[in-house]
């Protein structure tokens, strides 16, 4: 009968620190993200030792025990500007924007990554505009032509098809955060205008 295996090494806070910065290197990510990552290099760990026969009494005492360490290395984190929530999510919004993806598609993206709510709201005002101004209105109606042009749909439709039905239309838009008078601005709109509105908005 085969040995069963050495339980692996209980983390510490100087390796968890590592994979952190190694983490921080290849991607951007929110607060929530990086204490996420640890905590699944955390849970990875026990499932390792549960396999060698640690304690499951054990293993969930280490990982407890390290709370703390992983608290401390995402307050660093962010004390040393490597996790930037605010910097995340202007650029995050922008970027989603550009890809047809609607004010309020792109709020609850960034909810989701656990960024809070003024945080949020502060940067899609900086990035895409407040909510009343016109460049915000231009921002929404860029992102919902992507949108268009990703569904064939209004200007882009193609000329071989069936005209489409407008109450099918007007729910993807609406599906995807759209309000109706900016779907409706992109139903009517031709081709030519809704291109160069795509190409000034990204050129921003």
């Amino acid at each position: 009968m085969e040995d069963s295996p050495a339980p692996p090494p209980v983390p510490d806070a100087a390796s968890l620190r590592e994979a952190a910065l190694a983490h921080l290197a290849r991607f951007a990510t929110t607060e929530q993200g990086l204490r996420q990552m640890l905590d699944r290099r955390l849970r990875r760990w026990g499932v390792r030792a549960s396999h060698a026969g640690l304690p499951n009494e054990d293993i969930e005492s280490a990982i407890a025990g390290l709370r703390p360490a992983i608290d401390g290395i995402v307050a660093s984190m962010t004390d040393l500007g490597a996790v930037d929530d605010a910097g995340f999510a202007r650029s995050r919004a922008t970027s989603l924007t550009r890809t047809g993806r609607s004010r309020r598609a792109v709020e609850a993206h960034l909810a989701n990554k656990g960024i809070d709510q003024e945080t949020v709201r502060d940067a899609l005002n900086d990035s895409l505009g407040e909510r009343s101004d016109s460049g915000a209105r231009e921002a929404e109606l860029a992102a919902a032509l992507v949108l268009a042009r990703k569904r064939r749909l209004g200007p882009f439709q193609r000329p071989d098809r069936e005209e489409e039905d407008p109450l099918k239309a007007m729910g993807v838009f609406a599906r995807n955060g759209f309000s109706r008078d900016v779907a409706q601005s992109v139903l009517d709109m031709d081709l030519d205008e809704a291109e160069d509105r795509i190409i000034a908005f990204r050129s921003l």
